[in-house]
């Protein structure tokens, strides 16, 4: 059973990408499932830190953006609307070159990211506010 209050395509969701940091980092939705979103974002200059690893913020960019679409995707977005209220992640090891991928599940977001060869490379939790539409 699906938990979306709201159908979107791949596309949709690439769409509201355009002229955002999720376009700049070239973060890509690939995946939607019944209880989960997933996405990929290059590891490279844009999302490297000066020690020419993955950079804790990039991380944390796909992680709330994740986050954000699928808990928005679970309300009436015609009365509500849901925005980043908190965020943490541990960092669990470098990644240097490459494709991560993120999957968030559940409407308590956790959100793990992998590097190409599946290993755990990030852990994230974002808590989202749910507010009434203006």
């Amino acid at each position: 059973m699906s938990i979306w209050q709201t159908i979107v395509t791949l596309e949709q969701l690439q769409e509201s990408t355009r002229d955002t940091l999720s376009e700049h980092l070239g973060i890509r939705y690939t995946e939607i499932g019944p209880d989960y979103l997933r996405a990929t974002m290059p590891v490279d200059a844009r999302t490297h830190q000066p020690a020419g690893v993955l950079h804790g913020g990039a991380s944390l960019a796909i992680a709330e953006s994740l986050g954000s679409v699928g808990a928005n995707l679970c309300v009436d977005m015609r009365t509500q609307v849901c925005v980043g209220q908190e965020i943490n992640a541990n960092h669990l090891r470098p990644v240097a070159s490459g494709l991560v991928t993120a999957t968030a599940g559940s409407h308590v977001w956790h959100i793990e990211i992998a590097d190409e060869n599946g290993k755990l490379v990030r852990v994230s939790r974002p808590t989202m506010a749910v507010i009434p539409r203006s």
